[in-house]
């Protein structure tokens, strides 16, 4: 599927909050309104990612919140579900629930709980909380059988009871085709890695929503896709030129692992293996001079805060529906006008 063939949709930007403690939700989120994010998302990095979101929540309620991603094999589908409910309670339904598989090493050994069919899994772990949310709102007895995961028992006493936003959209986060298809088939909503190319997306991620959609008698339409953006951005070009070794080096690391090896390919890259063999001896201050300008270019935004909106919209057209900045010491993170000015110019 191209982008020409998705309905034309606005596109709406999300402020990501980072990896520090709960409470600075309070005051950020402040700022994101401020500057006119549509959305406030919170991430599973070194703090639970929920707890940003009902704080954020309560001080501006009219944002849209979404974990941006949680993992979910780790909890419970029930403990996602209330999790989940409350939030789409204190929101008004403006909360969107981001899940992701993460990979082996951190399910098994970080996190200590299963592995196995990540795909298969997920769609399991879905289905089961749309099964323990309509429990939930309809009182309707807890069956759910699924290939992983069993649910038959919730009393009064645990039922938090009806609300009334209770469609919460969910959204995953993938790289490859089958979560892309997984997207098509049972979700709102499709959270694109930053380490992606428009080709990557036409040639892997749009054609396996596509896929999926149709095989559930949907419409790639109903799959809203989200990323987070590599931009290299300043005042002028002296300062844009300067950003570039930051996000040159974090394009490296992703680049080195073989997770993602796909997206390379998709552009006929060769420098994958490489990569991964410097980053086994350690050498990742050399690895940032294997990335040529040419791949510098096309999964990252190079231009002037004036400019930085359209260049977005030009390089997504209507590929992406929401989009944030994944910025390195960026103006962007120093400066709330240039925000704003980029802010607007991208809802204009």
């Amino acid at each position: 599927m191209l982008a020409c063939d998705l309905l034309s949709r606005s596109m709406k930007v999300d402020f990501y909050y980072p990896p520090t403690p709960p409470e600075g939700a309070v005051d950020a989120v402040s700022q994101a309104v401020d500057m006119g994010y549509d959305g406030f998302f919170s991430t599973e990095t070194q703090h639970d990612p929920f707890l940003p979101l009902a704080l954020a929540g309560a001080r501006a309620p009219d944002i849209d919140l979404g974990t941006a991603i949680a993992v979910a094999f780790p909890r419970s589908p029930m403990v996602t579900a209330m999790s989940s409910w409350d939030l789409a309670r204190m929101s008004n339904g403006r909360f969107l629930l981001g899940l992701g598989t993460q990979i082996r090493p951190h399910i098994v050994r970080r996190f200590s709980t299963e592995w196995g069919q990540p795909a298969a899994r997920l769609k399991d772990y879905i289905l089961a909380m749309r099964a323990i949310w309509d429990t939930w709102q309809n009182s309707s007895p807890l069956r759910y059988e699924g290939e992983f995961y069993q649910f038959s028992l919730m009393t009064p006493f645990f039922d938090p009871g009806p609300i009334a936003h209770p469609e919460v959209p969910i959204y995953i986060a993938g790289v490859g085709p089958h979560l892309s298809r997984l997207a098509g088939e049972v979700c709102d909503g499709f959270h694109v890695h930053p380490f992606h190319t428009t080709a990557y997306l036409d040639q892997v991620v749009l054609p396996n929503i596509t896929k999926g959609a149709e095989s559930e008698g949907r419409a790639p339409v109903d799959v809203e896709m989200v990323s987070t953006v590599f931009v290299m951005t300043g005042r002028d070009d002296s300062e844009v030129e300067q950003a570039m070794g930051a996000i040159k080096q974090q394009i490296s690391f992703y680049a080195s692992t073989p997770s993602y090896r796909p997206v390379i390919e998709a552009s006929g890259w060769d420098f994958g293996d490489q990569l991964h063999a410097m980053s086994k001896r350690g050498q990742w201050a050399e690895m940032a001079d294997l990335i040529p300008d040419e791949a510098l270019f096309e999964v990252g935004i190079a231009a002037p805060v004036d400019k930085l909106g359209q260049a977005i919209k030009d390089r997504y057209g209507d590929r992406v529906q929401r989009v944030g900045f994944y910025t390195i010491g960026s103006i962007l993170d120093m400066d709330p006008d240039a925000a704003s000015q980029v802010i607007g110019d991208l809802k204009s």
